[in-house]
């Protein structure tokens, strides 16, 4: 059984960053694609940026481009989304997903693509 845990989530100012992480029980070398979304209260989940390991491609929405990164430790087993330029329409709670297909994009965009999800960490930019 695999199992996804998002950490570092928050309160931080506008302007600011937070890194979150999502450790995997076991090997991340076993997926195809890694991704995180989010869903802010009364809204639906939406994406925000993938890894697949086809090709080691990353992939942004638009409202987070150039602000947000993916990066992966592979011996760690984790998979990190570095959070700059914090806005307050950041404010949600963030998950990660796993999917043990290659999943090019956009399909990597869609949750229902992916087979393993985490917890959700809660990030709140607010002054």
């Amino acid at each position: 059984q695999v199992h996804l845990m998002e950490s570092g989530g928050g309160l931080v100012q506008p302007g600011g960053s937070l890194k979150l992480s999502c450790a995997v029980s076991g090997s991340i070398a076993i997926f195809g694609a890694v991704g995180w979304f989010r869903q802010a209260l009364g809204k639906e989940r939406e994406f925000v940026g993938t890894f697949t390991w086809s090709g080691d491609m990353t992939y942004y929405a638009d409202s987070v481009m150039g602000r947000f990164t993916i990066s992966r430790d592979d011996a760690k087993n984790t998979v990190y989304l570095q959070m700059n330029s914090l806005k307050p329409d950041d404010t949600a709670v963030y998950y990660c997903a796993a999917a043990t297909r290659p999943l090019p994009y956009p399909s990597s965009s869609q949750g229902r693509k992916y087979e393993f999800w985490g917890q959700g960490t809660q990030v709140t930019v607010s002054s």
